[in-house]
């Protein structure tokens, strides 16, 4: 897609979002639960390594400040919520001490770091699992009717928009490097653990009053640069076998999505492809405005993610535009591969904000 296509695409979707916006906030709220992908900043708040409330991330953000996002800017949510859903501020880390009163009739987010579909994997690194991430968000119901009245909360819960990103963690850093888990469960075993695991949430969030969920696919995983540094076998190019199992993953997910929003009434359920994107911006950054995919703007661009890319890093080689690279560190993109990747949820997730 050329530059004036994606632009004109881009314009009309504003527009057109825009319309339903200006008639009183179509999308009340936004409740926001997963991995990195979408933390901005529970991870601050728990005794965990996994962390980037520290420069050079958040060098490009509003406040020039980290905040706990893995980037170096906005995230694809940020993205959405501002530019596409009207809202003029983000949904708040749900642990942080802003997260009070008025500042949660807009949503709140519940993502956190090294979180996944396997509880394992959150205790793993000290995160917050999914499930007590739904903990969370019950706590928080009772207290939006405190703020707003029982029936302002009802309206706001259930016209609100879900978004979920979860599963790379579960893959990248758990199942692919421990070999006692490959023992216990072969890899379409540990894919249906991770799939039930997503249908219970999606059937508890239903319960709880939401209607509209997007959920993210898995990427390619086999393209992010540590993926590469670490499965690659010495090679620069992207790690077939993981891609493939990214693929037999997100079928599974597509076909049980699917028959969730068959079962459950009013059940609004979209799956984005988060894959395709991120894999044509992997393999051809040139072709979509990037000079680089292998290497990351932070650090090395090899294994690091608030490790390695850390306050040495902007002496030590941080990158003078990241908006030349797909990739921040070695597992996340920049906000420019964001701005991408928020344009195709919106275009998929159309449905849910009609």
């Amino acid at each position: 897609m050329g530059l004036s296509t994606s632009f004109s695409a881009s314009f009309l979707l504003l527009l057109v979002l825009g319309l339903f916006v200006a008639d009183g906030q179509q999308v009340p709220a936004l409740f926001i639960f997963g991995d990195s992908i979408f933390d901005v900043g529970n991870n601050n708040n728990l005794f965990t390594f996994i962390k980037s409330n520290f420069p050079p991330y958040g060098r490009d953000f509003d406040t020039r400040l980290p905040t706990g996002r893995f980037c170096n800017g906005k995230l694809a949510s940020d993205i959405i919520a501002a530019e596409y859903l009207g809202f003029t501020s983000y949904p708040l880390a749900y642990l942080s001490r802003e997260a009070t009163g008025e500042n949660l009739l807009i949503g709140a987010n519940f993502a956190s770091a090294a979180s996944g579909y396997f509880d394992a994997t959150a205790d793993l690194y000290h995160a917050i699992p999914l499930s007590q991430q739904l903990e969370y968000y019950r706590e928080y119901k009772p207290r939006l009717v405190e703020i707003a009245g029982r029936s302002n909360a009802s309206t706001i819960i259930s016209g609100a928009l879900y978004l979920l990103s979860a599963g790379s963690s579960d893959f990248l850093q758990n199942y692919y490097i421990d070999p006692l888990l490959q023992v216990a469960y072969s890899f379409d075993r540990f894919s249906e653990i991770l799939i039930q695991s997503y249908s219970n949430f999606i059937q508890r969030l239903y319960a709880l009053g939401a209607r509209r969920i997007g959920v993210t696919s898995l990427p390619p995983i086999g393209c992010l640069p540590a993926a590469i540094t670490i499965f690659g076998l010495g090679g620069n190019q992207c790690v077939g076998r993981l891609n493939k199992d990214a693929v037999s993953f997100n079928n599974r997910l597509n076909a049980t999505s699917q028959r969730l929003k068959n079962r459950l009434s009013g059940l609004k359920l979209v799956v984005f492809d988060i894959y395709q994107p991120l894999l044509n911006l992997s393999t051809d950054p040139t072709a979509n405005g990037f000079f680089e995919a292998r290497r990351a703007c932070c650090g090395t661009g090899l294994l690091e993610t608030s490790i390695l890319c850390n306050p040495f890093s902007v002496a030590a080689g941080t990158c003078a535009n990241a908006s030349d690279y797909v990739f921040w560190d070695g597992f996340h993109p920049t906000e420019a591969a964001n701005r991408i990747l928020a344009r195709t949820l919106s275009d998929s997730g159309y449905v849910l904000v009609t």
